[in-house]
């Protein structure tokens, strides 16, 4: 056989090699055997020089047109393989991203104050009231001047309450929405305005970033009595059956009566523990303050009085509380800001 018919040869050989190859590792055999320093092909190629002068060119061309087409088939090979064992790899080890990482990430739950919200927030729709909400930034008309506040009320101070303009505060509470919400709607209106509010203090009970609870209940003949009724079933939704509220005098600018709310203490009996001692936390009183609350001032519902709110036939009542405090009471937190210091190992304790 000549050399040139023995190239045609391993050129058909290689081509068929590499297509009946049936996976990367049996495909490299068939490389190395047919296009390896040893294999037959390239050494004929190194041969070349040894053949006489007129078969030197057509031997050399066909040979190295051999070694190209069987490389040519060597990659394109390797493609098909590559991707048929991606694809077999792929549906063998199918990722169902649904189930849980390894090891399983423990599921998170809602941070104390927003569960504490969402429980306040269930009793009040319980009660019949709805879940209104209002800007953090608002007008000082709707915080300060629609509520009956005095031009020098010194809550009105820079010292006290955080301004964007002269016009503009972060709200210092929740109840910008009882003007807001009386001028939306006319009279009934059962709301209950939950969200931050902003103050300038920073200390155990103070945060300058908190929460808050407005209430408003404006009908006909509401009285001090459905009030101290509604607060109640408050009480003992969130501090258990056996609470009493009592309401003491007090004054607010946008509530006349005005009254401080009270809860029997639920951590000792009359003011004291059970081995005698006074108790820490109603300091021996018997009754724990929880939030301000009163009869809506008629001056208020003066600015809404074109809205239908006329307080010679109408009358309601507001109550504001602090979500932090009723999570502080509820679940005996010492320190208001260890709500916000991100320790895992206090918060983990109300998942």
């Amino acid at each position: 056989m000549s050399t040139a018919d023995r190239i045609a040869a391993l050129r058909s050989e290689g081509e068929a090699a590499v297509s009946s190859a049936t996976g990367t590792a049996e495909l490299e055999e068939v490389r190395v055997r047919f296009l390896g320093r040893k294999a037959e092909l390239p050494n004929l190629l190194r041969d070349v020089g040894k053949l006489p002068p007129d078969e030197r060119g057509p031997v050399g061309k066909g040979a190295n047109e051999a070694r190209k087409a069987i490389e040519a088939a060597v990659e394109a090979r390797r493609a098909e393989l590559e991707a048929a064992e991606l694809e077999a790899r792929l549906a063998a080890d199918v990722v169902d991203v649904t189930l849980p990482g390894s090891p399983a990430v423990p599921a998170g739950h809602h941070h104390v104050i927003t569960a504490v919200r969402r429980e306040i927030e269930d009793v009040f729709l319980g009660l019949g009231f709805r879940v209104a909400e209002g800007p953090e930034a608002d007008l000082v008309y709707y915080n300060f001047d629609a509520l009956n506040f005095l031009s020098n009320h010194p809550t009105r101070l820079e010292a006290d309450t955080f301004y964007l303009a002269d016009d503009i505060v972060l709200r210092t509470h929740t109840s910008p929405m009882q003007v807001r919400a009386m001028e939306l709607q006319p009279p009934p209106i059962y709301i209950i305005v939950p969200g931050r509010t902003y103050r300038r203090d920073n200390d155990a009970t103070h945060t300058p970033q908190f929460h808050q609870v407005e209430g408003l209940a404006v009908d006909e003949d509401v009285t001090l009595g459905d009030l101290q009724g509604t607060l109640l079933s408050f009480a003992r939704a969130i501090f258990g059956d056996e609470r009493d509220v009592r309401l003491r005098p007090h004054f607010f600018p946008f509530t006349e009566p005005s009254v401080e709310v009270d809860v029997s203490c639920f951590n000792c009996t009359h003011g004291f523990l059970r081995d005698g001692g006074r108790c820490p936390l109603c300091k021996g009183t018997g009754w724990i303050e929880i939030l301000g609350a009163g009869m809506v001032d008629p001056n208020v519902f003066g600015y809404v009085r074109e809205h239908g709110y006329d307080p010679d036939r109408i009358q309601g009542f507001a109550f504001g509380m602090g979500i932090e405090r009723i999570a502080f009471l509820k679940h005996r937190v010492p320190d208001l800001r260890m709500f916000y210091e991100n320790d895992l190992r206090m918060l983990e304790q109300f998942g």
